[in-house]
């Protein structure tokens, strides 16, 4: 494991030490608020299940409360932060002479605020699922939906010197121009047709420059005649994506994933360039940059490093990691500071003095709210709820909820003995969280171009944790980790189920059960049109088997044992058996509208669509809904449920409140 303080220490390497900034405010112990607030839970939970009939729901209070930032803007004085995931974002007006967030502007549709930009006094915010450009007008303190678009997200904007306003999108990864005078947007095209992502944008006088994904592009789009021209250096042509960009007047800075790159290159002359690369220990991603009087700053991931290169004297600095591991989302310049936005929070940089402070955003007023969910969890004695920047910790006793804070995103989680294991996004990475523990420690990121965690289990036979994961955007074929808690080694299998991601897993005695999904790294069209079930042999190491059992399906979102066959459920809401002896399906049903967890208990199963909770006989393989009316509002939409481990309960999410259902597991 790596100590959160000795990592610190490797990545900050030289210059000047951060300061580790206080969890935020919503971190700190809160009440969940709910009827049985002051019921020992734990003492009592099995005698009022048996006494509750099946389905009796029992709210817990708002399932995860945080206040994730996406971008940010500055007019005067003040610092326009966007909110990401709450319902409904807001842009919260820090007024950096008043110490205080002194106002919030709701921006009523999409999912989130990864783009912001300013024209005069205006700040526009883009958001995504569903994309629309909002304006606030920062002196009458009003804001107004200006324009739709047809594109799932609005990564990035920027403003030209004429006043114009420029997206970029995905899916397909477009250019929009926006005019205010007009009111009208015009479509710019695909800077590189077949490319999903306009992930970076800047625009000119004469110029828009467009950085693409999955497959690294800088494209240069003539704003009169539409003309297009690939700045991008051939000697880095094979990277994956021009991820994030800023500009002056005589140059282009640009992050490049994902080796940790830096690139630096003049406008007239895109020959004249430099690759500069990040030097902390495992540095891939860069996340933003600045270009400010004559140097480049910029942030990288998976470490937070914080980095200084001087455009004339080619000198690279670590200036330290103001939050370890956490994404700073933009970084900017007022008064002769820099600032750089992350979530919750502030750094800033003071290049005179060389010091380096962070600023709670939530401790000075900035919105917490119920988010978006990603994962749930139950040990028995606390409910885990994953989401942005960490997790929500749900103390069954006594009803009060504390902030388990992490850089990055649980997607999936486990209990083993009294350790429970984290799945946690990006770099694939597995943490370990033991009881009272006020950090999680990193186990280890899993390496081979993999990105996100779907699943966890664990074989008693083996004594191995079991972690699939989905690989990077644009890279091919998801893999399998596999943890020895016991050794302390990590091993990952790549692929495993060829030109597919391992989505779901089961394991029992010493064989890893795999239900997989189509998509390998988002952006990457699907080569395969079915998802499989597979067997892994977890001594051997080798893949046993693979069939299709869904004609179909494009994923099988959950896999659990039942006590001769395997039991599933398809991204289509089907639900089967398997018999592993025949290795065939013997029984469907058709169950909800679209797949979710499923879980075997005895001669029943469980499982949710995010709207019901279904209890399926499995003798008779009939089901019927004991729940309904969840309306679960999951990230992304995949629906999750947690069974507790005495078998008397579930958790899932009604609305964004975690809530407790009563079953009898017979």
């Amino acid at each position: 494991m790596i100590p959160r303080r000795r990592f610190l220490q490797a990545a900050a390497l030289t210059t000047a030490a951060a300061t580790v900034p206080a969890l935020p405010a919503h971190a700190a112990v809160r009440a969940a608020g709910h009827e049985a607030a002051n019921v020992p839970a734990q003492q009592t939970a099995q005698v009022t299940a048996r006494r509750e009939k099946e389905g009796t729901l029992t709210g817990l209070g708002p399932a995860s409360v945080a206040s994730p930032l996406g971008n940010g803007e500055f007019v005067g004085g003040v610092l326009y932060a966007g909110s990401r995931g709450l319902s409904p974002n807001v842009v919260g007006a820090y007024d950096l002479a008043q110490d205080s967030v002194t106002a919030h502007f709701d921006i009523p549709t999409g999912v989130g605020i990864w783009a912001m930009c300013k024209v005069g006094t205006d700040v526009y915010v883009g958001t995504h699922a569903k994309s629309a450009l909002y304006k606030i007008d920062t002196v009458a303190g009003q804001v107004t939906k200006v324009a739709d678009y047809p594109d799932h997200y609005i990564w990035t904007m920027a403003s030209s010197p004429d006043g114009k306003v420029y997206l970029g999108t995905s899916e397909p990864g477009r250019v929009w121009e926006y005019d205010p005078a007009t009111g009208q947007s015009r479509d710019l095209g695909q800077p590189a047709p077949g490319e999903a992502y306009v992930r970076s944008i800047q625009a000119d006088a004469t110029h828009v420059y467009a950085g693409i994904g999955t497959h690294a592009h800088l494209i240069a789009i003539n704003r009169t005649t539409g003309e297009k021209r690939d700045l991008l250096p051939a000697a880095v042509a094979d990277r994956d994506w021009v991820s994030s960009m800023d500009m002056s007047d005589t140059h282009l800075a640009c992050g490049l994933n994902s080796l940790g790159e830096l690139l630096v290159l003049e406008k007239a002359a895109p020959e004249n360039y430099k690759v500069v690369k990040a030097t902390a220990p495992g540095e891939k991603y860069i996340v933003s940059v600045l270009i400010h009087d004559g140097h480049v700053y910029f942030a990288g991931r998976p470490s937070g490093t914080f980095y200084r290169y001087h455009l004339a004297t080619e000198e690279l600095e670590v200036l330290g990691v103001p939050y370890f591991e956490a994404a700073t989302h933009r970084i900017l310049e007022h008064g002769g500071r820099v600032y750089g936005v992350q979530d919750s929070a502030v750094f800033v940089y003071d290049p005179a003095a060389g010091s380096l402070d962070y600023v709670n955003l939530v401790q000075r007023g900035f919105k917490a709210a119920p988010e978006e969910p990603m994962s749930v969890h139950s040990d028995g004695r606390r409910v885990y709820v994953g989401g942005k920047g960490g997790a929500d910790v749900h103390d069954l006793a006594t009803g009060q909820v504390s902030r388990l804070a992490i850089a990055g995103e649980p997607k999936t989680l486990l209990t083993v003995g009294e350790t429970t294991y984290l799945g946690v996004y990006t770099q694939a990475a597995l943490y370990a969280h033991r009881p009272g523990a006020t950090e999680a420690e990193l186990i280890a990121r899993t390496g081979n171009q993999q990105d996100r965690p779907r699943d966890l289990a664990y074989d008693t036979r083996t004594g191995l944790v079991i972690m699939p994961t989905q690989p990077e955007p644009g890279h091919m074929n998801g893999a399998l980790s596999l943890y020895s808690p016991r050794t302390g080694s990590y091993e990952t299998y790549r692929p495993v189920v060829e030109r597919q991601t391992v989505y779901s897993v089961a394991a029992r005695n010493g064989v890893a059960y795999l239900g997989t999904l189509i998509q390998e790294g988002l952006g990457l069209p699907p080569v395969t049109t079915t998802a499989r079930l597979a067997a892994f042999d977890l001594v051997e190491r080798k893949l046993l088997w693979q069939v299709e059992p869904v004609p179909g399906a494009r994923q099988i979102s959950s896999l659990s044992c039942g006590r001769t066959s395997l039991y599933g459920m398809a991204g289509t809401g089907e639900v089967f058996e398997f018999d592993l002896r025949r290795r065939k399906v013997t029984k469907t049903i058709e169950v909800g509208a679209k797949g979710g967890e499923l879980f075997v208990t005895g001669r029943v199963a469980y499982c949710t669509d995010g709207d019901k909770i279904y209890k399926i006989d499995l003798r008779s393989f009939t089901a019927k809904a004991i729940v309904e009316g969840l309306a679960g509002e999951w990230f992304g939409g995949e629906p999750k449920l947690a069974l507790d481990p005495s078998r008397r309960a579930l958790y899932a999410v009604r609305g964004r409140d975690l809530v407790r259902v009563a079953i009898d597991g017979r």
